[in-house]
């Protein structure tokens, strides 16, 4: 049985929420400038608008995730572990694509990716090994 009533655990939950709204709000930034160049009449590519609104979309997703874990949820634990690890190396990876997207646009998809590392460490301190002593 996972004891979240632990403080460090508590703790560590408002930080992993405040980061994943943080990678949400980033997202939004990163779709709202794409509009702004568009716009303007800057060229932006499908690529930029869909992986743009993709990871926009993610963001409320695992935020309820990380809701459930923070209820006793080991299995929405596991998850929000393994995407916080995976979705910064495949958006860094990706970015470091030569001609996929602009500058401008790898930088701010690499500071979302921040708030995904975040949650990825705290979720593995010991805080959280803790709380969840056993896989169910």
């Amino acid at each position: 049985m996972a004891n979240i009533g632990d403080i460090a655990a508590s703790a560590g939950f408002v930080t992993v929420k405040k980061c994943v709204v943080l990678f949400g709000a980033v997202g939004g930034i990163v779709l709202g400038t794409v509009a702004v160049m568009a716009f303007a009449g800057h060229e932006v590519s499908s690529f930029m608008w869909i992986r743009g609104g993709v990871l926009l979309a993610v963001a409320p997703l695992i935020y309820r995730m990380v809701v459930r874990a923070s209820e006793g949820s080991y299995k929405a634990l596991d998850r929000v572990r393994t995407l916080s690890t995976i979705l910064p190396i495949a958006i860094i990876g990706v970015d470091l694509i030569p001609g996929l997207c602009p500058a401008w646009y790898a930088v701010l998809q690499g500071l979302s990716a921040l708030a995904l590392v975040g949650v990825a460490f705290i979720t593995r301190g010991s805080a959280m090994r803790a709380a969840f002593p056993e896989k169910k």
